[in-house]
């Protein structure tokens, strides 16, 4: 894939053009009518994660909001499996009408396609419609670990290289990269545990079976950080988090590609016209700008970033090229 051709083609496909030339292919009275009564039906919402997790949890409450200011409903389905693609290839398959929509994390379009084949195509098929929230990632020290900060993890792997372990949820997972930017910028070296999943990575991170791990904030992860059994050491985020308000982030730290967070938000079909998008946007972001929705956001460690349809879509693109150009750098293995 020649990397500029990619990512220009992946941010025309996300800009408003696409929606553009959807419109202009149908007779326009019949487009714009149909537009202005959306939406005349039920809604369907993919979540493509399992049912219980924090992405579902805040998925339904917000598609709940949309469906009471909407005078509509919105129903929510999960189809979870291979990091979020298989519910985005059931989006992409999807008509472009505004009546199926999902909510996920960016990664199904700006790291999955890179490490494996994916029933879509990720810069012609999805279209962002709007960011929800950030996920921070953090950093954390096991009792492995004999340090308290970045510093003594620098030394430690510059001491001994190879020695020093880093979990992460699996190998292409954005803790990964997050560990190879780190590396790189770090200029250590370091070995990889890739888990299938963070269940069983907390687990072992609480029994000691390595010095550190990168991990998605959640209530859990931030009990045993209260608890003293996970030590923080730096974390992935926009700015300091009110929860964990004395550990700096890796751009205070000097190691901004490191910065590497989960974002998550709405996707539709491309082709979706501009009348229904913008419509979309503005609703969502009235919603994640509620109090409800705040003190949801507030309680599950997740910040709330809405915005525009252009800016979420190049963020998603500046990710793709980013996490394109680390891995055929580091030379990281592809499915």
């Amino acid at each position: 894939m020649n990397l500029p051709s990619a990512t220009a083609t992946f941010r025309r496909a996300f800009a408003a053009g696409a929606a553009l030339a959807a419109l202009l292919a149908a007779p326009a009275t019949t487009a714009f009518a149909a537009d202005a009564a959306w939406p005349e039906r039920p809604v369907r919402i993919i979540i493509p994660y399992a049912a219980g997790g924090v992405s579902d949890v805040i998925g339904r409450a917000i598609s709940e909001k949309l469906g009471e200011r909407l005078k509509a409903t919105f129903v929510v389905e999960n189809k979870g499996g291979a990091g979020g693609t298989i519910g985005m290839a059931d989006l992409a398959k999807a008509k472009p009408d505004g009546y199926t929509l999902s909510f996920s994390a960016v990664s199904p379009l700006s790291l999955s396609p890179i490490f494996n084949p994916v029933q879509y195509d990720p810069q012609k098929d999805l279209l962002p419609v709007a960011r929800v929230m950030v996920s921070p990632v953090v950093l954390l020290g096991t009792k492995s670990f004999k340090g308290s900060n970045v510093d003594d993890l620098l030394k430690a792997a510059k001491s001994e290289p190879g020695s020093l372990r880093w979990a992460t949820s699996g190998s292409g997972s954005l803790g990964h990269l997050m560990m190879e930017q780190f590396q790189k910028l770090g200029g250590v070296q370091l070995t990889h545990i890739p888990y299938k999943g963070s269940g069983q990575q907390i687990n072992d991170a609480l029994g000691a079976q390595f010095e550190v791990a990168s991990m998605n904030v959640s209530p859990s992860v931030t009990s045993h950080i209260q608890e003293g059994a996970l030590r923080p050491l730096a974390i992935a985020a926009p700015a300091r988090v009110a929860f964990l308000p004395d550990v700096p982030t890796f751009t205070e730290l000097g190691y901004g590609k490191a910065n590497m967070m989960s974002v998550f938000g709405f996707f539709a079909p491309a082709g979706l016209s501009q009348d229904i998008l913008q419509r979309l946007n503005k609703e969502i972001n009235a919603v994640v700008n509620s109090p409800e929705i705040q003190k949801l956001m507030s309680d599950s460690s997740n910040i709330a970033a809405p915005g525009t349809p252009e800016d979420f879509a190049k963020q998603i693109a500046d990710e793709f090229e980013a996490n394109h150009a680390l891995v055929e750098s580091a030379g990281l293995k592809k499915q």
